[in-house]
């Protein structure tokens, strides 16, 4: 028989693990920027490298090791990590990038965008029909980055990128399901990675001279907890997003954006002229729109059950 009351605590605790992720991810940019004079390149392989070492001491303690080597039975789900993985790294180093080149601002509106795209990414792949609201939503986030583009002068392919690269992951990641847990999923997309990232450590270490260990011992501890900070709120999120409903991650993923938003406007004083404020009113009446029909639909599917 269901316990309801135990059910409610889980349900309790998936939301607080799920907004202790967005909450850590909201806090991501201040990180990055205590990592100066550490650039993006640089900085993005010493995560990949850093992320799975510590996804494989967690698949030791955890003793998991099996369940990852079962994944390399199957052709199929290694082929998708190997996709997952190429996006989180254009993610990844797009948003670094943002942070450290003072448009932390526009890194927020990507991940403001990011529900919107993947509602349009359902109609591109899937090919879902949309709810007409949902496509009055789709149409005012439209309205919005072509207000950015014309008024503020400026096209927004950081924030594009990031919503783009991101709701694609998703997409993967939804196609990969329960098959492949958060840890082992994570080792994966970062030992397909690996590669890359020694060959960029070698390129910045040959040209510009390495950052690791060059700036002093708290710099480099803050460097090498680069693989901690990306890997918990992940394993936070995938513990949370298995107890709630989807509507309230739905909701809760506005927590990351909101944090962003806040540190670029008010802490790094970056500038938001009329034209961003209007471009970003615009995106949120499209998130108010497609959060409110989203909620909506899900108490009438509730109802119909």
């Amino acid at each position: 028989m269901p316990n309801p009351a135990a059910e409610a605590r889980e349900r309790t605790l998936g939301g607080f693990f799920a907004f202790g992720a967005y909450l850590l991810w909201g806090f991501l940019p201040l990180y990055f920027l205590l990592l100066v004079p550490t650039g993006p390149w640089e900085l993005v392989a010493w995560r990949i490298v850093l992320s799975l070492a510590f996804c494989a001491l967690l698949l030791t303690v955890t003793r998991s090791w099996p369940r990852l080597a079962a994944i390399f039975r199957k052709p199929r789900l290694l082929g998708l990590t190997v996709i997952a993985g190429l996006l989180i790294y254009v993610n990844w180093q797009v948003f670094i990038y943002g942070a450290l080149s003072d448009q932390v601002i526009e890194t927020s509106l990507g991940y403001f965008i990011n529900p919107i795209a993947t509602v349009l990414l359902a109609v591109l792949v899937l090919r879902e029909r949309l709810r007409p609201t949902q496509w009055v939503a789709i149409g005012i986030a439209a309205a919005a980055v072509l207000v950015i583009v014309i008024g503020y002068g400026a096209f927004p392919w950081i924030a594009l990128t990031l919503a783009a690269s991101f709701g694609i992951y998703g997409l993967v990641k939804k196609k990969v399901g329960p098959s492949v847990d958060a840890v082992s999923g994570l080792t994966l997309e970062t030992l397909w990675l690996t590669p890359i990232a020694v060959v960029v450590l070698a390129i910045v270490g040959a040209t510009q001279g390495l950052t690791m260990g060059a700036n002093g011992w708290d710099h480099t501890v803050l460097l090498s907890l680069a693989g901690v900070v990306t890997a918990v709120p992940l394993l936070l999120f995938a513990a949370g997003a298995r107890r709630i409903s989807l509507t309230a991650v739905g909701l809760l993923q506005f927590v990351a954006p909101i944090l962003q938003f806040i540190i670029g406007v008010w802490l790094l004083g970056e500038p938001m002229p009329i034209e961003r404020w209007i471009g970003f009113a615009l995106v949120w009446v499209a998130l108010i729109v497609l959060t409110v029909d989203s909620v909506l639909h899900a108490r009438r599917t509730r109802s119909a059950a």
